[in-house]
C-alpha cells in the first residue's frame, strides 16, 4: 500500500533551550485532550484502514497539506469551529541540505537553502510532523519574513505563488490490517483493549513546484495518531 478557539502554547525563544521547552510545550498540549478509543474488532480496523486511504488520497491529490489538514480538522471536529492548521515552530534541530535534496530542488552548491520543522496542530492535536527545506531567493520577501518571524504553516504563507506538488513516495507506516487480508487471510480476533495504533501512520516525501516548474521546496512529512482522533463510526448492523 503506498503514506485551536484554544491556541496551543508557543515559544519564541531560540537556542537549543526553546527546543527543549518547545518539546514540553508539545507533550502538554497533546495531554489535553485524551485520544479516541476505538474498539478493537475487525470492523473498526476495516473502518480505520478506509479512513488512512481516504487521507492519504487527499493528501496525495492536493498541493497543500496544511489546508488539506484544515479541511480534515473541520470535518472530523477535532477542533473548536473555526480553527485552523498553525505551526509549532521546532528549533535547535537544523538539518543541513544534503547533495539529495539540493539536487531535488536545483540548487547549486552556493545556493543558501533554509530548513524548518514543525509540527502543524488542529487545536490541542498535533496532526503531522514536517521536515522542509526551501530556496529563500525563489519566494518573497514577505513570505520569508512570515516564515521566519511566525508560526504560520508553510503552505499558507506560499499559497500565493500557486505552486503545485509532486509527490515522490507516500508509505503507510501501519496497516490496522494484515496483509492478504482482502484475499482470505485470517484477521485479528476482537480483543477487549482499545485500538492502539503507533505514534505515525502515514509518511509522504514532495516537492513543491512554481508554476514555470522551478522548485523551492523539499519535504519530508510524517503524519501522527491524531488524525483520527474521532470516535470510530457507527455501522449499522446488517
Amino acid at each position: 500500500m503506498p503514506f485551536r478557539p484554544k491556541s496551543l502554547l508557543r515559544i519564541l525563544a531560540l537556542g537549543g533551550s526553546a527546543a527543549i521547552v518547545l518539546g514540553i510545550q508539545t507533550a502538554a498540549a497533546q495531554e489535553m485532550s485524551s485520544p479516541a478509543q476505538w474498539p478493537d474488532t475487525p470492523t473498526s480496523r476495516l473502518e480505520a484502514l478506509a479512513i488512512l486511504q481516504t487521507l492519504n488520497a487527499d493528501l496525495l491529490s492536493n498541493a497543500s497539506a496544511t489546508l488539506t489538514l484544515d479541511r480534515w480538522c473541520a470535518a472530523h471536529k477535532l477542533a473548536p469551529e473555526g480553527s485552523k492548521i498553525v505551526a509549532q515552530r521546532v528549533l535547535g534541530q537544523d538539518k543541513a541540505a544534503d547533495a539529495p535534496i539540493r539536487e531535488l530542488l536545483a540548487a547549486g552548491p552556493n545556493e543558501p537553502i533554509a530548513y524548518r520543522r514543525v509540527r502543524l496542530a488542529c487545536g490541542d492535536r498535533i496532526l503531522s510532523e514536517a521536515d522542509n527545506w526551501y530556496v529563500p531567493s525563489r519566494l518573497t520577501a514577505e513570505m520569508n519574513k512570515a516564515l521566519n518571524t511566525s508560526d504560520i504553516a508553510f503552505g499558507r504563507a506560499v499559497q500565493a505563488l500557486h505552486f503545485t506538488r509532486t509527490n515522490l513516495s507516500a508509505k503507510l507506516l501501519w496497516s490496522p490490517l494484515p496483509e492478504g487480508w482482502e484475499t482470505g487471510a485470517n484477521l485479528p480476533a476482537s480483543g477487549t483493549a482499545p485500538l492502539v495504533p503507533p505514534p505515525f501512520l502515514l509518511e509522504h516525501h514532495a516537492v513543491l513546484k512554481l508554476p514555470d516548474g522551478t522548485p523551492f521546496s523539499a519535504l519530508v512529512e510524517s503524519y501522527t495518531n491524531r488524525v483520527l482522533d474521532f470516535p470510530a463510526p457507527h455501522l449499522p448492523s446488517q
